[in-house]
């Protein structure tokens, strides 16, 4: 959503969310991101306006990855497999056809 924003405040992160954390955890998620150098911010008056210090991209494939690792055992074939299941089908013909494209 920083990448959307541009940048934000911690409450227009929770603000954001469906099912927000408390302001607290936001926060803490934030500091999270900052430490690891993905987000930065800034002061205005007595609030901190954080913006994203990576590429979209990179943290895309960053979160990418860390997906596969957690849930797919490092294998995108079991991520493929898991989008392509009919029993949970959720993607299109016309969706599957452009996934077909992309692997040729």
């Amino acid at each position: 959503m920083l990448y959307r924003l541009g940048e934000a405040t911690a409450q227009d992160v929770q603000d954001e969310l469906p099912d927000p954390p408390s302001y607290s955890a936001v926060r803490a998620l934030l500091a999270t991101l900052e430490n690891k150098d993905m987000v930065k911010h800034s002061k205005e008056g007595r609030r901190y306006l954080y913006s994203p210090v990576i590429n979209e991209n990179k943290a895309k494939r960053t979160a990418l990855k860390n997906l596969l690792g957690t849930f797919f055992k490092g294998k995108p074939e079991n991520l493929v497999a898991a989008l392509l299941d009919p029993s949970d089908q959720q993607l299109s013909e016309k969706e599957i056809a452009e996934i077909r494209k992309l692997i040729k």
